[in-house]
């Protein structure tokens, strides 16, 4: 069973792999890659069935025995993040036809997209802090032959912002996982978790930690290193911006989660402080940069950003309900940003630009369109029932335990902003003016992909009753290290 494991990174390699040679038969490609997509999602639904009824599944591979060997580890927090990966990539599969050129599409726009599927799936298994390293490059490569393909002016630019920034925190990254091997002499993450406490060179460890806290920040997108990622998110075709928006600031704050609990599991005020005090700005710069454009792709681009302080402030109070508030959050955003990046796809192929002020009376001619943005917004802004106000009412109530009354009111008023950046798109784009001589588009099955992320979003709040103890498995999961430590070292 413990070969299970592995299967969420291989299935999708093997499938770019295949559809890289039917690259010319676009019809029989999309068709290929729907069947390998939806066998992805039924065999991801099936580990996390297996986990969370018997335990973490670990992968020996080569049966070279931990800590010696390459090691991946099904846990609670790490499969979760994958049948969500699987589930949202499902949803953009399918709805790639429709808002993708056929001529990018012959440019091996499928076989980018499940190397990227296989590359963020791979970091969340990994177990191993150099093989964290190695599937950062593989979604990273992915990601480059993605937001190039167009070959754009704006995208040769952006693009090469995206590579430098991401080519130097690599740099970084691999050069301080060589320097806590010579610390502690492995790379094993729950090898490492054991040795930090017998290594008697605190001050080092404690740079250690702070630099990949910085190189994780930074492909998190959190302030103040997110100014490389709202154009680079928005130059590719919609479909890849939902991929990007959605996964790959989330490999990065996964990350930071897995670090701080399981190896540098801090105790210190002063670290406390720094994360919420981080969490608190990313989540003002982030809804003020929403507010001040007109581009509706750059306001769903911008509010990536306080998303993701929202899930560093669970981590930043450190108790139980916040980090089970943080997994909520997290999983509830990567899905609600898809269907948003896809909504606002939508409108632009409609529209024919992202300007704002360039739209209005949309809703006359689309109006399940116009529903559908509209309840999205108030999902996004955390609106009860929806699933985001389930994420932030964990997260401000393990806030209020912990006394941090300041972050809870920058918590709520950056709600509250949020609900007006995106709702600036329904009222001027929907709910304007009618516009005279205006083309109406065709929109047969985009939707279906759309409503089905909504859908999954709506279950998750009106549904909390039912996943919440899923997810308060994972908060206490990741209060308790010594779990993950006793399942890959088998003490």
């Amino acid at each position: 069973m413990s070969n299970l494991a592995i299967l969420p990174i291989v299935l999708p390699l093997l499938a770019g792999t295949i559809v890289a040679f039917t690259n010319k038969r676009v019809t029989f490609t999309r068709f290929l890659s729907k069947i390998f997509i939806l066998i992805h999602l039924a065999l991801t639904i099936w580990i996390t069935y297996l986990v969370f009824t018997d335990g973490t599944i670990v992968l020996e591979a080569g049966s070279w025995v931990a800590p010696y060997g390459i090691i991946f580890v099904a846990d609670y927090l790490s499969i979760l993040l994958v049948l969500t990966t699987a589930t949202l990539s499902t949803a953009c599969i399918f709805i790639a036809p429709k808002l993708v050129s056929e001529r990018k599409e012959t440019f091996y726009f499928y076989t980018f997209t499940f190397m990227l599927i296989s590359g963020v799936s791979g970091a969340f298994l990994t177990g191993d802090l150099f093989n964290l390293f190695v599937f950062f490059e593989v979604l990273l490569m992915a990601s480059y032959g993605l937001i190039i393909l167009g070959g754009s002016k704006e995208q040769l630019r952006e693009s090469l912002k995206y590579v430098l920034i991401n080519l130097f925190s690599s740099v970084v990254f691999v050069t301080t996982v060589a320097f806590l091997y010579a610390v502690v002499g492995t790379v094993n993450m729950a090898h490492i978790a054991e040795r930090v406490h017998e290594v008697e060179q605190a001050g080092v460890l404690t740079t250690i930690g702070i630099v990949l806290f910085f190189v994780f920040a930074t492909k998190a997108a959190l302030f103040p290193l997110y100014y490389w990622m709202p154009k680079s998110y928005i130059v590719p075709n919609p479909v890849t911006s939902a991929l990007f928006g959605a996964l790959l600031t989330k490999v990065g704050i996964y990350s930071i989660i897995r670090i701080y609990t399981l190896i540098f599991i801090y105790e210190s005020d002063t670290i406390r402080n720094f994360f919420i005090i981080i969490a608190g700005l990313s989540m003002i710069f982030g809804v003020i940069g929403a507010l001040s454009t007109n581009d509706i792709k750059l306001i769903i681009a911008y509010n990536v950003i306080p998303s993701i302080g929202f899930v560093l402030l669970g981590l930043a109070i450190f108790n139980e309900t916040g980090l089970s508030g943080s997994t909520y959050y997290l999983i509830h955003d990567m899905i609600i940003k898809t269907a948003l990046f896809l909504l606002v796809g939508v409108i632009t192929y409609i529209v024919g630009t992202s300007d704002l002020k360039k739209m209005g009376g949309l809703i006359h001619y689309y109006p399940r369109l116009g529903w559908i943005f509209f309840i999205a917004t108030f999902v996004l802004a955390g609106i009860p029932p929806f699933s985001g106000f389930i994420g932030k009412i964990l997260l401000l109530k393990g806030a209020f335990e912990t006394d941090h009354v300041i972050i809870v009111i920058v918590g709520l008023l950056t709600s509250l902003l949020i609900l007006y950046s995106v709702m600036k798109i329904f009222i001027l784009g929907f709910w304007g003016e009618k516009k005279k001589n205006f083309q109406v588009k065709r929109t047969n099955g985009m939707l279906y992909p759309i409503v089905f992320l909504i859908i999954l979003s709506i279950f998750m709040g009106i549904g909390a009753e039912f996943v919440y103890p899923h997810i308060e498995t994972v908060g206490e999961y990741l209060l308790n290290p010594e779990a993950y430590i006793n399942s890959v070292l088998k003490e």
